[in-house]
C-alpha cells in the first residue's frame, strides 16, 4: 500500500507538518515506512494536487514559519473509501530465515550467537512494544471504540514478537539443549522483589563488555518484567572503565535505547579515577544510568 493512506489517516486525526509526520512514522510500530522528507512531502504536494489535504502557513515569533497541513472533504472520502476496499494479504518477510537458510556453513558456536543475537533482539522489541501499549503512545484514543481498536492493534504486534520469539527458542533449544543450561549459569543474577523489582547483578563469568552483553541484560529483564537494573563492580569488564574503548558508552546507549534505567555500584576509588570521572559526573545528571558507591545509594535512586 502507499503511505498516501497513512499520511491521510493521521490528518483524519490532527492536523501535521510533514516533521510531525516524520516523527510519528519513526515512533509507530505499525506505520513502518521510512518516513524520509523526501518520500513524505512528495506525497504531500501530489495530494494537495489531487485536493485530499489542504496546507496553511503559520507564522512564529520565536521560531520559523511552519507550514501545516490538513485533510480536506476529498481526502476523508479518499481515505474511507481506501478503508472499505478489500483488504492486502500480509506480507511476512523476515530477512533472517534467509540467513538462517544457509547457517549450515557455521560451527556450532556460531549458530548459537546467531540465534542468540536474533532472541535477544526480539526480546528487546518485545519490551519496548509493551511499554508503549502501556504509555498509549501516539494513539487518538478519542472514543472508547477508537480506543479499542487501537489496544488490539498493540496486542497484534505483542502476539507476533512473543510468537517469534517462542519459535527461535524452540530452535535453540532442539539444536543446542545442552548448551542452554550452560549460557543460563554464566550470570549470576537475582530479582529484587519489593514494590518496585529491580534485576541485581552481582557478577558474570564473562564480565560485560559488549552491546551484545547489553541486549543480554535488557532481554534478562524482559524476562522478569522490570526495566529496572543493577550491576555490581564484578560483573563489569576493564574495559568498560576506559573511555577510549569506547564500551562503556555503547552499553549506555543500549540502555537508553530499550528504556532501562540502570545504575552501577562501584568503589569510590573507580569513580573517581581519571576521566571515567567526567563520564560518572554527567550520567550522574541523567535519568538513565547513575553510579553509587553502596548497593543503598543505588537502590534509593532506582525506585525512587
Amino acid at each position: 500500500m502507499s503511505i498516501k493512506y497513512a499520511i491521510l489517516g493521521i490528518l483524519s486525526w490532527k492536523s501535521s507538518t510533514g516533521y510531525e509526520l516524520k516523527k510519528l512514522f519513526e515512533e509507530s510500530s505499525f506505520m513502518y515506512w521510512s518516513g524520509n522528507n523526501n518520500q513524505i512531502y512528495k506525497a504531500l504536494l501530489k495530494m494537495q494536487e489531487e485536493g485530499l489535504v489542504s496546507s496553511e502557513v503559520i507564522h512564529q515569533e520565536s521560531s520559523p514559519s511552519k507550514k501545516v497541513y490538513q485533510i480536506t472533504e476529498e481526502g476523508m472520502v479518499e481515505l474511507k473509501e481506501w478503508i472499505l476496499s478489500s483488504p492486502e494479504t500480509p506480507e511476512f518477510k523476515k530477512p533472517f530465515l534467509i540467513q538462517l537458510a544457509w547457517s549450515g556453513l557455521l560451527n556450532d558456536q556460531e549458530l548459537n550467537e546467531l540465534l542468540t543475537r536474533y532472541e535477544n533482539e526480539l526480546k528487546a522489541q518485545l519490551l519496548i512494544q509493551e511499554e508503549k501499549h502501556k504509555r498509549s503512545l501516539n494513539s487518538p484514543n478519542r472514543n472508547p471504540r477508537e480506543t479499542l481498536i487501537w489496544d488490539m492493534i498493540s496486542q497484534n504486534l505483542t502476539a507476533s514478537y512473543k510468537t517469534e520469539l517462542d519459535w527461535v527458542q524452540d530452535v535453540k533449544e532442539r539444536l543446542f539443549k545442552h548448551q542452554i543450561n550452560e549460557e543460563q549459569s554464566k550470570m549470576n543474577y537475582k530479582l529484587i522483589e519489593g514494590p518496585k523489582k529491580y534485576l541485581e547483578v552481582m557478577s558474570a563469568a564473562t564480565p560485560i563488555s559488549t552491546e551484545n552483553d547489553a541486549l543480554d541484560l535488557v532481554a534478562l529483564c524482559g524476562e522478569n518484567d522490570t526495566n529496572l537494573l543493577m550491576i555490581h563492580y564484578t560483573a563489569l569488564s576493564e574495559d568498560f572503565f576506559k573511555l577510549k574503548t569506547k564500551v562503556a558508552g555503547n552499553i549506555l546507549q543500549k540502555f537508553m535505547n530499550y528504556h532501562i534505567k540502570a545504575a552501577a555500584v562501584l568503589p569510590n576509588e573507580i569513580i573517581q579515577k581519571g576521566r571515567f570521572r567526567e563520564l560518572a559526573s554527567e550520567t550522574n545528571k541523567g535519568n538513565y544510568f547513575r553510579m553509587y558507591e553502596s548497593k543503598a545509594e543505588a537502590e534509593q535512586w532506582l525506585l525512587q
